[in-house]
């Protein structure tokens, strides 16, 4: 076979596989062969992303630079029977905290899922993640909380999903939400 034969064959190839792949996945597989299928895990896990909520201020929910995207702070979806208002160490417990974290954290994919163009199949690794939890003057297990949000993201997206974080006490936040979760995200394009 000869050099250009070669060529146009791969080239066919290729052009085969882009078929059924869209371009932009399989040049990050190929670049990082840990990115997953999030869109499946989610289903397989039988987690349900709420609608991703519009902006309650001035501001966008989340906002793409290069192939950074950052996602502003997220208060828990509402879910019934979860606990999303109130102050931890006076109306709530570490374990509502922590539900309600979760909650944020469906909010953040949400989030993550829209500024990805409709599938998390694009986010290479969360990057860092900042919680801030209602908590009362002597309440101090704000890392137990926010694990909410952080163990839900290794969950769907395994070590893509641990990122840098901080874990900070506040004494009040936006609608007395208990939980609010900001985060920043690297993804494929």
């Amino acid at each position: 076979m000869q050099r250009r034969d070669f060529l146009f064959a791969a080239a066919g190839t290729a052009i085969g596989a882009a078929a059924t792949t869209p371009l932009w996945l399989g040049k990050a597989r190929a670049a990082n062969p840990v990115l997953g299928d999030y869109e499946q895990r989610l289903q397989t896990l039988g987690i349900e992303l709420p609608d991703a909520p519009a902006p309650v201020a001035t501001y966008t929910a989340w906002r793409k630079a290069g192939n950074l995207l950052f996602i502003a702070g997220q208060g828990p979806a509402l879910i019934e029977g979860s606990p999303s208002f109130g102050t931890l160490g006076l109306d709530l417990d570490i374990e509502a905290g922590y539900a309600a974290a979760r909650g944020a954290g469906l909010n953040v994919l949400a989030q993550l899922r829209q500024g990805c163009g409709g599938s998390l199949d694009r986010v290479v690794q969360c990057l860092q993640v900042t919680g801030y939890v209602n908590s009362a003057d002597d309440f101090k297990d704000q890392p137990k909380v926010v694990n909410g949000a952080s163990d839900l993201f290794v969950e769907v997206f395994g070590e893509a999903g641990k990122a840098a974080r901080a874990a900070v006490g506040v004494n009040t936040l936006p609608f007395n939400v208990a939980v609010e979760v900001e985060s920043v995200w690297e993804i494929v394009g």
